[in-house]
């Protein structure tokens, strides 16, 4: 049996596999199998016995732990089994932090860090108290605002008539008197003297990512920035098309408000409000955003397509913004996206991990050279398909000419441009036969 999450195979015993067994109990626990090649299949150590006995008090004294080790043996070969419990408490090899993710063990920095041991005390970052702040620093305004949605939404009676302290601790973003993070975050004034990059980055690119033509940031809190990042979009950065029914004037935007919407409210609540300022690019066929904070433990970029469960990094700010009526917690925001872009002839948007975060992609153009590449073409393929957009339709000739290639080639990779659906051959045969889209 091969690796896999929860088990790693080792040929000999090297002090450096302290790391694993610390990234197991800071994970989900394991089992560490020495003796045993990356197939699981029995090698043998020497010094079994020996090793019985320092392993133990190796991992006790550096890590602070207990193991359950066992000695193995198979047609007398001997293997020694470290079977790693998970830990509550956050465990480190001196003074460094390890984590078992995937097959892959990780040390632990930076945010990456700072997250790991709150998760570990039973704390997220929006629940901290921010000793700094007084209700001085929260703009009523956006509270107004957010008693007006959630009026709306209904899902926050008994609310009107109450102080602005009052409500913070209804909503559980203040506590004994204290401001919480969260509470900066959903109504601060001025959430950047406390925080550095809250803000949307939104920039207007050219013919790539070199290309910035110009750019505008907006800073303020969740509510503020919900209302005043897609105004800005709108009159500035996107051209919305425009016809008429009768004498009435018919405005539609380039792309979905909905899928926007939803896309910065992702990017707002599961951020990493410690890391870099979120980004927003706008190009002639695609629109992107990028927020820092990878997917939570147990989703991955396919689960996000389906049905999944909500796991929001930020659930105080979460459970405010549900409240309010933007969200609806069930884990539906990349469906709305992805369903807002399909009822509106729009490609499926693309969903990935990018750089430590999450990229939201939403095209124009069924056949964009991102969105094209995105379906293994080769960018030969990818050439002549720009042809056929300008032209019309193209012959294996043209296709010879344009792709420097042979007619065998031609036939090859037009022939795979039908089989994806993207060319369809026309009637005619022989001589006079063409693609087009």
């Amino acid at each position: 049996m091969s690796e896999k999450q929860n088990i790693e195979y080792k040929q000999s015993w090297h002090d450096d596999h302290l790391k694993w067994i610390c990234g197991f109990a800071n994970a989900q626990g394991g089992k560490i199998c020495i003796g045993k090649d990356d197939e699981g299949n029995f090698v043998g150590i020497k010094g079994v016995k020996k090793l019985l006995e320092t392993i133990p008090l190796k991992i006790q004294n550096h890590l602070g732990i207990i193991c359950d080790i066992n000695a193995l043996i198979d047609n007398d070969q001997e293997c020694i089994e470290i079977i790693v419990h998970p830990y509550l408490v956050p465990i480190s090899l001196r003074g460094r932090y390890y984590y078992r993710s995937g097959s892959v063990k990780t040390e632990l920095k930076g945010i990456e860090l700072n997250e790991f041991l709150l998760k570990k005390a039973g704390k997220t970052w929006d629940e901290i108290v921010e000793e700094r702040a007084t209700m001085e620093d929260i703009e009523s305004s956006s509270i107004e605002l957010f008693l007006k949605d959630a009026s709306k939404s209904g899902r926050m009676p008994a609310s009107h008539g109450v102080s602005n302290q009052e409500l913070l601790e209804k909503l559980r973003v203040m506590e004994n008197g204290k401001m919480k993070r969260g509470a900066l975050i959903l109504f601060g004034k001025d959430p950047n003297k406390f925080y550095p990059n809250v803000a949307i980055q939104i920039g207007r690119f050219g013919k790539d990512d070199a290309d910035l033509l110009f750019h505008e940031q907006i800073e303020g809190n969740i509510t503020w920035l919900l209302f005043q990042v897609p105004r800005i979009l709108n009159n500035k950065f996107l051209v919305q098309r425009v016809s008429f029914e009768g004498l009435q004037r018919i405005e539609k935007g380039e792309y979905p408000i909905a899928a926007i919407r939803e896309m910065l409210l992702n990017a707002m609540i599961h951020r990493t409000y410690m890391g870099a300022k979120i980004q927003m690019r706008v190009y002639d066929d695609k629109l992107s955003i990028w927020n820092e904070g990878p997917l939570p433990e147990g989703l991955d970029e396919e689960s996000l397509k389906v049905h999944h469960v909500s796991k929001p990094r930020n659930p105080l700010i979460a459970d405010v913004c549900f409240k309010a009526g933007y969200i609806d917690s069930w884990g539906r925001g990349t469906l709305k996206i992805i369903n807002s872009c399909l009822e509106n002839e729009l490609p499926e948007p693309e969903i990935k991990e990018f750089n430590g975060g999450i990229l939201v992609t939403l095209y124009k153009d069924h056949l964009s050279k991102d969105l094209l590449r995105t379906k293994g073409l080769s960018e030969k393929q990818i050439k002549a398909i720009q042809y056929v957009k300008d032209k019309g339709k193209i012959t294996n000739k043209e296709y010879q000419v344009l792709c420097a290639v042979s007619r065998y080639k031609a036939t090859l990779d037009l022939r795979q441009l039908v089989e994806k659906k993207v060319f369809k051959s026309s009637s005619l045969k022989g001589a006079g036969s063409y693609y087009e889209i």
